[in-house]
């Protein structure tokens, strides 16, 4: 019996898989980081921190702060664009390049709530805008910063609402879900490039109405809005450059697949053998 017993323990010592095993399968199932991926986007956020401490900097150099009463107001607006519709909507844009190894629904929970983030503060910057306007008894909306920012601000709302209706909120199908998930993409790379067209439309309008002729004489200021533009364009870029890149794109993972093909198949009646 003791034998038949030690035997018995060999055999189910045999069967268990080692811890060496189960961190060589688990380390198996990650996606490697691409070699090149990590320095890129860690220039992007360079550059994107340095595009809101410029435009900060530029506020408070040359136009006298930020406050949200008296002619200060206007300020606000610059700045929570840039760190709304810009930065922080293009690290929403990243969240998939960073995050390759952490579950889907994380990774959707925290591209969805970059977003909110970002449309409250630029929301915050289209009613200091609206408000200094009407103070001031200034026309709203006549010139094509404001006509595009308005579209950015629609474009974006609107995204974010069919893509948490898709993506995170239960009871779209799994065929639904991989037919608009291209245009959701589409969509929101165009509404990043947008939102830095925008943007660099309203530096160049605030530049011309306070300089006016003195633009063409290189001063300082203008020669730091020259420069926050181009860092405007460096961040856009750079982020749109990560989003092409498809071999950067995350890996789904072997659960995803797994779960992804058994609900098409409850829900759609199709089976793993007929993809």
């Amino acid at each position: 019996m003791r034998g038949a017993a030690l035997r018995g323990g060999d055999e189910l010592r045999a069967r268990r898989p080692s811890s060496s095993c189960l961190s060589m399968e688990s380390r198996a199932g990650l996606a490697a980081t691409p070699g090149a991926l990590p320095y890129y986007v860690a220039f992007s956020q360079l550059l994107g921190l340095t595009v809101v401490a410029m435009t900060g900097a530029w506020l408070g150099l040359y136009r006298g702060g930020i406050a949200w009463e008296g002619a200060l107001q206007f300020n606000v607006h610059p700045l929570c664009m840039v760190i709304g519709l810009i930065f922080l909507q293009g690290d929403a844009l990243l969240v998939y390049r960073v995050f390759r190894n952490e579950a889907k629904r994380t990774t959707k929970v925290l591209h969805g709530l970059l977003h909110v983030f970002a449309f409250i503060i630029a929301l915050v910057g289209l009613v200091a805008v609206f408000d200094y306007h009407r103070k001031k008894g200034y026309a709203d909306l006549y010139s094509l910063h404001s006509w595009c920012g308005i579209l950015v601000c629609i474009l974006f709302f609107v995204q974010w609402l069919v893509g948490f209706s898709f993506f995170l909120f239960p009871g779209a199908s799994f065929s639904l879900r991989g037919r608009y998930r291209p245009q959701h993409v589409f969509f929101g790379a165009t509404i990043f490039l947008l939102s830095v067209g925008t943007a660099l439309l309203g530096l160049k309008e605030a530049l011309l109405f306070k300089l006016g002729a003195k633009y063409s004489t290189f001063g300082a200021e203008g020669v730091l809005g020259n420069v926050l533009g181009l860092l405007l364009v460096g961040f856009g870029g750079t982020v749109l450059y990560i989003l092409r890149r498809s071999d950067w794109k995350r890996p789904p993972q072997a659960e995803e697949q797994a779960l992804s093909m058994d609900f098409k198949t409850l829900t759609e009646g199709d089976s793993p053998s007929s993809q």
